[in-house]
């Protein structure tokens, strides 16, 4: 084997050493440390990506000549763990961080482990990512949106519900007594069978997200416009009327009238297509909400036009700060690290670094165009 032709295995450098001082001189080679410290710390298989395949006949010359008689530890290699619109390059992922780019090598849309911990993946959706993507012997990319289903198979059962208007315009409910606060049960997950229920008040002023609302709607859209009926969820239908805008044109207030004789129940004489969140406006929070995307907007990153770099295919909306949400006061109680599915709005984690903040998990469903 070529390598293990006169191998240099460790440097000779008469320099202070920032840790060890000048306690030594010699500096030993990967080639020559790596199974040593193997052999030493008992380990029995140690794996490695597809370059140090053509090692393999040093390592095993090295374990050989200094620990005969020995449990010797195997080399085995494997092909890396490539994923779509992720940058795996530790030199590249510190200029990132270098250069501000991004936040940190926490920063949830690196691939760092401590950037996933902050995006909210658990553990044990990262094990089964790995698991699902498995082992093989020839490169491979694999799609970003496998990590992203197996949190959504987790979470789906382990978050609990939660309500948040990201973007918030106050609806007034005209016949709704001003002094009366009311409370609907809501699920805090109907995928769980005894997660149990908790109490959201409504009163006459409330938040609904302006997305929700359309003067001049599109079509077929079910959701809150002029003269057009709409149900809130868990609550009452209501059926929009007088529009209140600033003097730059923008919806301010949206008057309303609820069918108080239906409640939350279904009408008889006709069908409400369509649901949409709210929260009161009495009885709410503010929050900050940080939406994650893709970092890139490539999928294969080992594979560039000729003449570009990582630079070139930085995504500019990979990350938006929303602030001014209002959330219900159930989520007051949450600690960091805990995760919520934001109903309609996907998964969300409360943020390690930044108060009263929630840092987007993954959507309910994939969301990324596709070209």
């Amino acid at each position: 084997k070529k390598n293990i032709r006169d191998p240099a295995i460790y440097r000779i450098v008469h320099a202070h050493h920032h840790r060890q001082g000048d306690k030594w001189c010699i500096y030993p080679m990967y080639d020559f440390a790596h199974p040593i410290q193997d052999a030493l710390e008992g380990i029995t298989y140690s794996l490695c990506s597809l370059e140090f395949e053509n090692h393999r006949p040093l390592y095993d010359w090295v374990i050989e000549n200094c620990f005969k008689g020995t449990k010797r530890p195997i080399q085995r290699e494997f092909a890396r763990l490539n994923v779509t619109y992720t940058v795996m390059s530790k030199r590249y992922l510190r200029k990132l961080v270098e250069t501000g780019i991004a936040d940190g090598w926490d920063d949830p849309r690196l691939p760092t482990l401590c950037a996933l911990r902050r995006r909210g993946y658990t553990p044990s959706a990262i094990f089964e990512f790995i698991r699902r993507a498995g082992i093989a012997k020839n490169d491979s990319l694999v799609d970003i949106e496998l990590l992203e289903a197996c949190a959504r198979d987790e979470l789906n059962t382990g978050a609990p519900r939660r309500i948040c208007v990201f973007d918030p315009v106050k609806v007034i409910i005209d016949n709704y007594p001003a002094d009366k606060v009311e409370y609907f049960p809501v699920s805090n997950n109907p995928t769980v069978e005894d997660s149990g229920t908790r109490d959201l008040p409504f009163t006459k002023n409330i938040y609904i997200d302006r997305s929700d609302f359309a003067e001049l709607p599109p079509p077929k859209f079910f959701r809150l416009k002029p003269d057009g009926e709409v149900r809130l969820m868990g609550a009452y239908i209501i059926k929009c009327g007088d529009i209140v805008k600033d003097d730059d044109g923008n919806v301010v207030e949206i008057h309303c009238t609820a069918d108080l004789a239906v409640g939350n129940g279904n009408p008889t004489d006709r069908k409400i297509k369509g649901t949409i969140h709210w929260v009161s406006a009495d009885y709410c929070e503010d929050i900050n909400v940080t939406l994650y995307d893709k970092l890139f907007t490539i999928s294969d990153l080992n594979n560039m036009p000729e003449g570009t770099e990582y630079n070139d295919y930085l995504n500019p909306d990979s990350v938006k700060k929303l602030t001014g949400c209002k959330a219900e006061l159930a989520l007051g109680d949450a600690a960091i690290g805990d995760r919520f599915q934001f109903v309609r709005m996907g998964y969300f984690v409360k943020d390690t670094k930044y108060a009263n903040t929630y840092n987007r998990i993954v959507t309910l469903k994939d969301s990324f165009a596709k070209k």
